[in-house]
């Protein structure tokens, strides 16, 4: 299933098992080649689902594109379960990093943006990794992941990815890294040259 709803949207309510495909459509490709089955439902908003439908259709014939009637609200309407995603501040991670040892930032990345700053110690899963079933399953359950990438829509995907796999012990750093570097007091690790 492939929430095509924004984002914001997204992280307040979403179909358990269901992806964030977001509406910008940046990572339609990359979700499609690495994610969907030969049959995959859309989900949109009520009223979009023709809109959900075109958005896929016309670039990827081969799938069997199918949508919710009635989008989101429809499922929501029939009290059906939900889930969400935490979205924390980059302050807040600031406040919790030097008094949670269970705390691990994941950093989603690519490897150029990486190596150039990161948040000290953080773990660099770059989501094309994310793919692999064994990456997610190398995640400790006592573990407390933040989730950032650079601006925010890549860590909600890669969030969906992971609890659509059962780990639901996740948060993601609204604003990505972009919002982390303005936290002064969140240690970051820079390659020298780069300010």
């Amino acid at each position: 299933m492939l929430d095509t709803r924004p984002a914001d949207a997204f992280v307040e309510r979403f179909i358990p098992g269901s992806v964030s495909a977001g509406s910008s459509g940046k990572y339609d490709k990359w979700i499609v080649e690495n994610i969907a089955d030969p049959l995959v439902v859309l989900i949109s908003e009520a009223g979009n689902e023709d809109e959900a439908i075109a958005r896929f259709q016309t670039a990827f014939p081969s799938i069997s594109w199918k949508v919710l009637d009635g989008g989101f609200e429809a499922w929501e309407k029939a009290s059906c379960p939900l889930d969400m995603i935490i979205e924390v501040e980059a302050d807040e991670l600031a406040l919790d990093l030097p008094h949670d040892p269970s705390l691990q930032v994941i950093d989603l990345r690519g490897e150029e943006e990486f190596e150039a700053a990161h948040v000290t110690k953080a773990q660099h899963i770059p989501l094309a990794e994310l793919i692999d079933l064994a990456t997610i399953a190398n995640f400790d359950e006592d573990q407390q992941l933040y989730l950032h990438c650079g601006g925010g829509q890549r860590s909600i995907l890669a969030a969906s990815l992971i609890k659509k796999q059962g780990v639901h012990n996740l948060r993601v750093v609204a604003g990505g890294f972009d919002a982390i570097q303005r936290e002064k007091s969140i240690p970051i690790t820079q390659k020298p040259g780069h300010s």
